[in-house]
């Protein structure tokens, strides 16, 4: 049996308003304790005040558009040698990059306090989609970081 399994994606309907596999697994991803009405309900509000708020682009395109956006091209991660651990850029896979712009969207949402979460949820998917926000400094600090540490690139292997 191969270590690394690669499944497809055959369990993940799409979602029923958009029809999209993507916006399903964003509301998985969104989701808590197993509510997923509750989750659809916030991705769905969050999606009629991006269409309120942005009027030139349909929503799924700014959703898109933002998600697009945040997935980081290059990481570092911790590679011992010799007793010293150094952090490796490396080029991120197609799955993880997805995984984490949609981490970093959820992650960044939450973090700002004090108002409804389809709020903040619509306010950082149009930030990322304008290149700006939470989700896009963390990308920028990601990609910062394996630009320090490309002298350390030849321990990738």
């Amino acid at each position: 049996m191969p270590r690394r399994f690669k499944s497809p994606d055959r369990f993940l309907k799409p979602d029923p308003k958009y029809n999209s596999k993507l916006v399903a697994k964003f509301i998985n991803c969104l989701m808590w304790e197993g509510k997923k009405t509750v989750a659809q309900k916030i991705f769905y509000d969050a999606m009629d005040e991006v269409a309120r708020k942005v009027k030139d682009a349909d929503p799924i395109e700014v959703f898109n558009k933002a998600v697009n956006n945040v997935k980081p091209l290059i990481e570092v991660r911790s590679k011992r040698v010799g007793g010293a651990t150094y952090q490796v850029p490396k080029e991120v896979e197609k799955k993880r990059q997805l995984a984490l712009a949609i981490r970093w969207i959820i992650e960044a949402a939450r973090a700002k306090k004090g108002r409804p979460m389809r709020l903040r949820l619509s306010e950082e998917l149009i930030a990322a989609y304008k290149k700006e926000g939470a989700a896009i400094t963390k990308r920028e600090t990601v990609h910062k970081m394996a630009e320090a540490n490309k002298a350390f690139a030849h321990f990738s292997w």
